[in-house]
């Protein structure tokens, strides 16, 4: 590798370095303790000085150095890894550049031409180069060190590295930690004793932050049940967030597709930088706090002042700037956010220099005041660009024109709403699409007649115009404490639906959006597929007891919204409890807005909780338990296994309390979660458990602690709901038992704010990153467990082998999913599939880990056996194998009987190991249907494969072996006894027994020609019928060897002679007893386990 010119003193380095080559202008040295004569002494304190210090020489072994006779400073030009990499330098030295020296005169212009040569060889290395770091020289060393200590493929990419300490037992080992796409490595050298680690990401069970009291602070990694402890980091946040990153990554594309977007950032794993996922972490905090659109990204972030209008004063935070939104956050603790979406911004006037403020006007007639910006220039430009306004002086009176246009025109949508629609180009679908709330349809306020619910309701409303005129109203309102304390005391019933839109983001995606729904509806009109069917069957499950959804106006709605997200996102289509909260969203959003609502919550505000494995439930549920332990310390002593609470809150996170709590109370949760997100659910399930922890604390078992809630979430009730009892829900247990207490919904809310409402935000996002990793890994490993326990029954492998293996199994499927975005085995892979088919090998892979794990260890041709046996054991013919086919077939070469391990080896050279057989088998439904159209052949083909399948079973029913089969099969025999110790016995014993047969198969012959005497040896005519048969049943497989060298009809009539029977084969073998020996000798599983496990990456690399 060509490094930076670098000078050093010669004198300095005799003692390390010894020089291997050298002449007038350039000395190619050796590393002492490295090649020839490096070992001893010297080479222990060379390693350690080399792993600890962070130079080049410490991965570099051979060095090229520039100097000049009358100089005494040498320059280092060139290092390598190893003797031929570092001569391939030395040569092209030779031939490109000694020559032109002798031009020049002086040495300083010698020096400066080779600096300035190896200078431009690096760029033009750079210019195709990956490497995108800060300090590139250091990166590309580090990257040296890192390809030569852990020889993974040169496929990986290595993101970044850190010096740190890595805890083994109870002593620290100094040394290096590199972060790759696909792996944690560590490796450490000292004084002889060499400390390597390679953890896959998708292997990991924990990452997370810990301190006690011997490590102050270091990064924890469970994977495959052993703890390692990384300390003494410069950077320990910067770390923990780039392994954080990598390892979500990972389990994104790998385990869970139905999540995993490609982004930008992360779309190809060859191009991963360190910069890139710095940067993705920051947009994905952004877009979570925001709410904002997955698309957008964190482009600016300016320290500022923000003149807030109702508080008279500036406070501090941060402007960030992303494609399509300005957004301010205070930092602080006034918890004041604004979001201004860039349509809303109508000019950008011109910055103040003596404050450098600049002022951002927004469609109302309203206006944001920044201060104390520091490039307020370059962001007032960006906000202008982004929005189309000219910042020149000329066009300040035609702004103000339209700045006046655009105000009259919001005043007239004001006054007529209707034509909002033809504004936007939407069509005109009034009569496929409901554009009224459902509540306001089915339950109309009655203005005249006030009681007193209504009365406190018209209160709730004038509170909430009172906060807008002095907070605003709208995409750019302000969000302080004050609203937070409206939302806790109750969202009134007209406005429900707006704040909704408000508070989830919707807004935003339906304004950019325009028409998107309706071409969503009339698209999905009349489709069918399961999620189709799925919502069918659910929708009169869906708020039965409700007016709205007994009548076919609710019911049609709730269909339209189901179906056209399900065609919108096919990866989720339809879960259940999509349809109890879509009721909801359209008691109080109009159907268009229920349903970006719905995309909302499914998509940012409720991250993979919609799919067939529940995934963010379950994880919300684990955050869930490590809130209990932190602040429920009393339940957590009497329940020690809080595992009870998972399975009982399961439906409060999928449907937010709405199947539990009757519904005039449960929108109010649904109020604050729409506010506050998750944290909302966490707290009040928290108060619920802490309201109920005397009479949980002496319940007895699980159904008692059951009965406890139900009867609770029974008695709660919401006093100010203006709803009448035809809508209100009753209670489902005993109303005598329950009108003893009740619970006002209001109450509890305000109590789980005042006692749980110093949970933060980000506390709750850094807790779901760390425990989806385990949620992950556990779903993972049932799945190990139940395909072990299925395939345990019918190999005799002991469980940890089948463990061990499986293990390996999944691995291969991993590794050709690493280094590439379109691997086939990451199309196969469902987790929605049946256990045993989540994970399938294709050929490719099935051959790497074959060739590993086959008992033959000299086989020659290990390619063409290991298709042979992918043939015979891919039973659906389907190009993929499972764990099961893969497993059965190494357990009849390990530990089967010498009749089963020859009948195996016999049927390799039947079809389907025949190739035509094989292919044709494949691709003949496709010719088939191409030929006679919609014709499914399936069904038959099945039918003859089970038939193919059960004759198999015995030995008796084995089709015969045609010459040319034969002749291979004997190579086959040949090419597994190559290289064993008795291979000249075992080479003498085959060529017998083919002579043995040969000469009865001969005898057979003469006996069968039409001059001999009818009579035969009984032997022979069970021979010769079942050759027959086999000749009638399958003529395909006779033809085949035949019809590439003759053009007649008709089959040659000596291959068709010529063919012998399993019992043949199996009886002259049987008395060799040097072969017999050979494949009953034992085969050591563990060892075989152990050297694949070490050698499937270095296989993968070949």
């Amino acid at each position: 590798m060509w490094l930076k010119p670098d000078e050093i003193l010669l004198k300095n380095a005799f003692k390390l370095w010894v020089t291997e080559k050298d002449n007038e202008y350039f000395v190619l040295q050796r590393r002492r303790g490295y090649g020839e004569g490096g070992g001893g002494l010297t080479g222990l304190l060379v390693g350690t000085l080399d792993t600890v210090l962070d130079s080049t020489s410490k991965v570099a072994p051979y060095r090229i150095l520039h100097h000049t006779p009358d100089s005494q400073v040498y320059w280092s030009i060139a290092c390598g890894v190893t003797k031929e990499e570092i001569v391939q330098h030395w040569d092209w030295l030779q031939q490109n550049i000694m020559r032109t020296l002798s031009v020049f005169d002086s040495s300083e212009d010698i020096t400066s031409f080779v600096q300035g040569k190896i200078r431009g060889l690096i760029a033009e290395e750079g210019k195709t180069s990956l490497v995108l770091e800060d300090d590139p020289e250091k990166f590309r060393e580090a990257l040296l060190r890192f390809e030569k200590w852990f020889e993974l493929p040169p496929e990986e990419k290595l993101v970044t590295y850190y010096s740190c300490s890595y805890w083994k037992g109870k002593v620290p080992c100094q040394g290096w930690l590199y972060l790759s796409t696909n792996f944690l490595c560590f490796y450490s050298y000292l004084l002889g004793a060499e400390v390597k680690l390679v953890i896959s990401w998708d292997e990991i069970w924990r990452l997370e932050k810990t301190s006690n009291v011997i490590l102050t602070e270091s990064i924890h990694v469970l994977a495959h049940g052993d703890d390692h402890y990384f300390s003494m980091l410069l950077h320990l946040n910067e770390t923990f967030v780039i392994m954080e990153q990598l390892a979500d990554y990972s389990i994104k594309r790998l385990f869970d597709k139905e999540a995993f977007q490609r982004e930008p950032a992360l779309s190809d794993p060859l191009q991963i930088t360190k910069r890139g996922l710095e940067a993705h972490a920051k947009s994905e905090q952004f877009r979570t706090f925001f709410r904002l659109p997955r698309e957008e990204n964190l482009l600016e972030v300016h320290e500022s002042f923000l003149w807030v209008p109702f508080s008279h004063f500036n406070t501090l935070g941060k402007i960030c700037l992303s494609e399509n939104y300005l957004c301010f956050a205070s930092q602080d603790g006034s918890q004041c956010h604004v979001i201004i979406p860039m349509r809303e911004v109508v000019n950008v006037e011109k910055p103040d220099t003596s404050s450098r403020a600049l002022t951002v006007c927004v469609r109302g007639k309203r206006a944001l005041r920044f201060s104390e910006v520091r490039d307020y220039q370059r962001l007032a430009n960006a906000i202008r660009s982004r929005c189309g306004i000219s910042a020149s002086p000329q066009h300040s009176a035609s702004s103000e024109a339209i700045r006046g246009e655009c105000q009259s025109l919001i005043n007239h949508f004001e006054d007529n709403p209707e034509d909002v629609t033809l504004m936007v180009g939407q069509k005109d679908s009034s009569k496929a699409v409901s554009t009224e709330a459902l509540m306001t349809v089915f339950h109309p306020q009655d203005v005249e007649n006030l009681d007193p619910k209504m009365l406190k309701e018209k209160m709730k409303e004038q509170s909430w115009n009172i906060h807008f005129s002095e907070y605003g109203r709208g995409t750019s309102m302000f969000f302080t404490k004050k609203t937070r304390d409206l939302i806790v005391r109750g969202v009134p019933e007209a406005l429900r639906g707006e704040l909704w839109m408000l508070f989830s983001g919707a807004v935003n995606d339906m304004a950019t959006h325009p028409g998107y729904y309706t071409e969503l509806v009339e698209r999905s009109l009349g489709t069918s597929t399961l999620a189709t069917d799925e919502i069918e069957r659910d929708l009169h499950r869906s708020l039965p007891e409700h007016p709205a959804f007994q009548s076919d106006t609710g019911i049609s709605a709730l269909r339209r919204v189901l179906t056209a997200y399900a065609y919108r996102n096919p990866k989720i289509g339809y879960c259940q409890a999509m349809n109890i909260l879509t009721s909801v969203l359209l008691l109080y959003a109009k159907e268009e807005e229920a349903f970006w609502l719905l995309v909302a919550v499914c998509e940012r505000m409720l991250p993979d909780y919609f799919n067939r494995r529940i995934i963010g439930a379950l994880v919300d549920q684990a955050v869930f338990e490590d809130l209990i332990r932190e602040n429920l310390p009393q339940l957590v002593e009497h329940m020690t296994d809080l595992s009870f609470f998972s399975s009982v809150s399961l439906s409060w996170f999928l449907t937010l309390f709405i199947s539990v709590l009757p519904i005039e109370s449960a929108v109010n949760v649904v109020d604050c979660f729409f506010y506050d997100g998750i944290k909302a659910i966490l707290q009040l399930g928290l108060a619920v458990l802490d309201y109920n922890m005397e009479a949980l604390i002496s319940c007895h078992d699980d159904a008692e602690a059951v009965t406890i809630l139900n009867k609770f979430f029974d008695s709660v009730t919401n006093k100010d709901s203006p709803l009448p009892p035809t809508v209100q829900q009753a209670p489902l247990g005993n109303n005598d038992k329950a009108s003893h207490f009740s619970v006002d919904i209001s109450e509890l809310i305000r109590e789980a704010y005042e006692k749980y409402g110093n949970i933060r935000s980000e506390e709750v996002e850094r807790s779901r990153k760390r425990n989806k990793l385990y949620v992950i890994q556990t779903l993972e490993d049932t799945t190990k467990q139940n395909v072990i326990r299925v395939v345990s029954q019918e190999v005799r492998f002991s469980a940890s082998h089948l463990d061990e293996l499986y293990n390996l199994f999944k691995r291969q499927h991993f590794l050709s999913c690493y280094w590439t975005m379109q691997s086939p085995a990451l199309l196969h892979h469902d987790p929605s599939l049946a256990y045993l088919e989540q994970y399938q090998l294709g050929f490719q892979q099935f051959s790497v880990l074959f060739s590993l794990l086959e008992p033959w260890a000299f086989c020659t041709t290990k390619s063409t056996l290991s298709l042979w046996v992918f043939r015979l054991i891919d039973e659906n013919q389907d190009g993929l194998v499972n764990f099961k086919e893969f497993s059965c077939a190494l357990d009849i070469l390990y530990s089967g009987s010498f009749t089963n391990k020859l009948k195996f080896l016999f049927k390799l050279h039947l079809p389907p190991g025949n190739l035509y057989s094989y292919m044709l088998h494949i691709f003949q439904p496709l010719i088939f249907q191409k030929m006679v159209g919609k014709v499914d052949l399936q069904a038959y083909l099945k039918q003859w494969q089970n038939e193919i399948l059960k004759k198999e079973e015995t030995i008796k029913d084995l089709p015969r072996i045609d010459q040319t089969q034969f002749i291979q099969f004997s190579k086959t025999l040949y090419n597994i006894f190559h290289g064993d110790p008795e291979e000249e016995s075992l080479y003498r014993a085959v060529a017998h027994v083919t002579s043995l047969l040969l000469r009865m198969e001969e005898v057979g012959r003469r006996l069968q020609e039409p001059s001999s005497p009818p009579a035969k040896p009984a032997g022979n005519t069970a021979a010769e019928e079942s050759s027959t048969e086999e000749a009638s049943t399958t003529p395909e497989n006779s033809d085949t060897s035949s019809s590439h060298n003759s053009q007649d009809a008709g089959p040659n009539l000596s291959e068709t002679e010529w063919s012998f029977s399993f019992e043949q084969v199996l009886a002259s073998l049987l008395n060799e007893p040097v072969i017999v020996s050979f494949f009953e000798r034992p085969v050591d599983i563990q060892a075989k386990l152990g050297h694949a496990k070490v050698a499937q990456l270095n296989r993968e690399k070949l």
